[in-house]
């Protein structure tokens, strides 16, 4: 993916804050959705990728690429990064300290476990923390506090791409 070299910082940055608010204006609106897994349908059912590949056919149309089978659970014995090696090939990576809504973010649930969980950061917090959207079995596309065990769980932060990158 190409970078912001052909704008300005401050342009680039601008754009980015406008993307991030679009992202959680989308996530807000899946807020309610049946967890389904496997499921990426507003309204109907979701699972946490499912919220993810909702927002980016909103903001890039067909997603781009189909989805393999996965395992619901957080446990995978493949030993296989799938979800973040997926996130670093179509998302834009970004540093941990770099927080802005609109960022996805990946969770181990487990220390030592694979990356297994998305979520969509919707407002920062002073200090770190603030709020993400999500969805998880047995709930529902559910936006939570982005409290120190959610904060220590998070393997990588990324942006969706702007148009064009």
């Amino acid at each position: 993916m190409a970078g912001l070299g052909s704008e300005a910082p401050a342009e680039g940055r601008l754009a980015e804050a406008i993307m991030g608010e679009a992202v959680v204006a989308e996530a807000r609106a899946w807020i309610g959705t049946p967890y389904l897994h496997q499921a990426s349908c507003r309204g109907a059912g979701s699972d946490c990728l499912g919220l993810v590949r909702g927002i980016w056919r909103v903001l890039h149309g067909a997603e781009p690429c189909p989805v393999p089978p996965y395992t619901a659970d957080w446990a995978e014995v493949a030993r296989h990064e799938a979800l973040l090696e997926a996130a670093r090939h179509w998302l834009v990576p970004k540093a941990q300290d770099d927080a802005a809504p609109g960022d996805v973010l990946v969770f181990r649930m487990r220390p030592g476990g694979m990356a297994k969980h998305l979520g969509v950061q919707s407002a920062c917090g002073v200090g770190g923390g603030g709020r993400f959207i999500h969805a998880y079995s047995g709930h529902h596309v559910t936006e939570s506090a982005l409290t120190a065990p959610w904060t220590r769980r998070i393997a990588a932060r990324f942006r969706f791409p702007l148009k064009g990158e």
